[in-house]
């Protein structure tokens, strides 16, 4: 093999294995997402995220050394989930059905959250019992994410009324988290659909 070669070689087996180990770390990421939605970080294991990502534990050691690092990556898929979702639902001109899209998306999942909850809302509110103060307030991020996209769809409707944009957001943020939180609390998905129905009525009920 030509000098050349080698030095190619190695280059394409180093940009090879710098994706596989990106891959890995993604896969885990993703998995980590899951586990401590449906366990809880308080149950979940480090041998618990190996075991659904479907690695040796030891991979979940090399790229993650501890568990609030696990959950700091749970909460950067729940942030890169919420962006994927809203920029798809930004390709939708009219900003109220951007946000009936949403109402719409959170019903979809009713099934998910009768059994387990709001992703980012049961994580924020089990990391802030914690009382450290640190990925409490990044779980919040992921919220206040949602609640300023929402805010700017309010303030693109241009409505007549008197409430204030980022209210309107609070109210419907709101809204999603207590029907999530009722849907699970009584294991019952139909909350998702009857209150889903509410917030629909009252977006198209704002002028």
């Amino acid at each position: 093999m030509t000098p050349r070669l080698s030095i190619v070689s190695w280059v394409t087996n180093s940009v090879d294995r710098r994706v596989r180990a990106s891959q890995k770390r993604q896969r885990l990421m993703a998995a980590a997402a899951r586990v401590l939605h449906e366990q809880g970080v308080e149950r979940t294991t480090l041998a618990d995220i190996a075991r659904e990502a479907d690695v040796p534990v030891g991979n979940v050691y090399y790229y993650f050394k501890t568990k609030d690092e696990l959950v700091r990556a749970a909460l950067g898929e729940h942030t890169a989930h919420l962006d994927e979702l809203t920029a798809r639902l930004d390709r939708l001109p009219d900003p109220r059905d951007r946000l009936k899209a949403l109402v719409e998306a959170w019903v979809e999942q009713r099934d998910v959250a009768a059994r387990y909850g709001c992703p980012t809302g049961t994580l924020a509110t089990e990391l802030g019992k914690r009382g450290d103060g640190t990925l409490d307030a990044e779980a919040g991020a992921v919220i206040r994410r949602l609640l300023d996209w929402a805010a700017r769809q309010f303030r693109e409707m241009r409505l007549s009324g008197p409430d204030d944009p980022d209210d309107l957001a609070l109210t419907l943020v709101a809204g999603y988290q207590g029907m999530s939180l009722l849907a699970n609390a009584l294991r019952d998905p139909g909350v998702m659909t009857r209150e889903g129905a509410r917030l629909l009525d009252w977006l198209g009920s704002l002028r």
